[in-house]
């Protein structure tokens, strides 16, 4: 038999025998409750005296008591909800973001729902068992503590030659309506290291190419974007967006052979390529700052460019690149 929770009813009939002086022994036969049961009611639901017994315990307090705990202890909370908690830890593991998992939950578990902030809150909280499986691991930055972001304020001259400022690039292409245009950066590893990682992602899709530089050079950069992007319907290829490193010397061998224009953000102004940049984010999460490029191999560069187009996107509506890709040319 499932137990039920004492009710007001009870309450009040409990604390009417109370005071004609019958025992709490024949007041649990009389109500089918265990004596144990109404010795914890009158233990912990008292609102006045330090006793149990005599006027501490009155039904209407006691009720008022009994709902404000239950208020507290938000038994609908998301994660109480087995479903969803199971698919929170899951994800967190697959290092899915807390915004990634919130929004994709929606999808893949019909009329479930929670909100990021609450899975911050479940890892970020004081539940010192939660804490101990250190789940912010499983999180872009695996940092300890949650931090706000600052930026810097240094403006500086480009110093690549007839370098097109992002000043001139289209205002309708920060809106992100139309595909083709691109933004591009290098991830370095060991500062010894002789090659580097050239990542490339499309704006609107967040498609992204990988590719191994086997030199820092600018030669090399620019054949390996006209390479990659060669292969790009022409409606795919309009503009790219990099910074002003010295590997982007070439940007005339790009427009060139692609016939893309390249633009330059302003000096130390990461965010006005912030789709890469992003992407290097999560790069990072398998390839670690310090760790040696040289030493990564091209299939597990294949496997990870595939698992990154295959992974959902907030800014997607949670639909991966692949996904946005299939959609765009419905």
């Amino acid at each position: 038999m499932r137990y039920q929770h004492i009710n007001l009813e009870e309450r009040e009939k409990l604390y009417a025998l109370r005071e004609q002086g019958i025992s709490l022994r024949n007041i649990a036969k009389e109500l089918g409750r265990s004596q144990s049961s109404l010795t914890r009611e009158l233990k912990r639901n008292r609102k006045y005296g330090n006793e149990y017994l005599g006027n501490g315990y009155l039904p209407c307090k006691a009720q008022q008591l009994v709902e404000n705990r239950s208020a507290r202890q938000r038994r609908k909370a998301p994660l109480k909800n087995p479903n969803v908690f199971l698919y929170v830890r899951e994800h967190l593991r697959l290092e899915w973001s807390p915004e990634l998992i919130a929004g994709r939950l929606k999808r893949d578990r019909r009329g479930e729902s929670i909100c990021h902030e609450t899975i911050y809150q479940y890892i970020y909280g004081d539940n010192k068992q939660v804490r101990g499986l250190h789940l912010e691991q499983y999180l872009t930055l695996k940092r300890k503590k949650r931090m706000k972001k600052e930026g810097r304020r240094v403006r500086r001259q480009s110093k690549i030659s007839e370098a097109i400022s992002i000043d001139l690039r289209p205002k309708y292409i920060e809106k992100r309506k139309e595909v083709g245009h691109w933004e591009t950066d290098n991830i370095i590893g060991k500062q010894t290291d002789q090659s580097v990682l050239s990542v490339t992602v499309e704006r609107k899709s967040r498609v992204t190419i990988l590719t191994k530089l086997e030199d820092k050079t600018a030669a090399t950069k620019s054949e390996a974007i006209i390479d990659r992007l060669g292969s790009f319907p022409n409606h795919w290829r309009k503009t790219v967006t990099t910074d002003n490193g010295a590997e982007n010397n070439r940007h005339k061998d790009i427009t060139k052979n692609t016939g893309m224009i390249v633009y330059f953000c302003h000096p130390y102004h990461s965010w006005e390529k912030g789709t890469v940049e992003n992407m290097n984010g999560r790069i990072r999460r398998f390839i670690p700052k310090g760790h040696s490029i040289d030493a990564v191999t091209p299939e597990f560069l294949a496997t990870l460019e595939d698992k990154l187009n295959s992974t959902p996107r907030k800014c997607l509506n949670f639909l991966t690149p692949y996904e946005m890709i299939a959609k765009l040319r419905k």
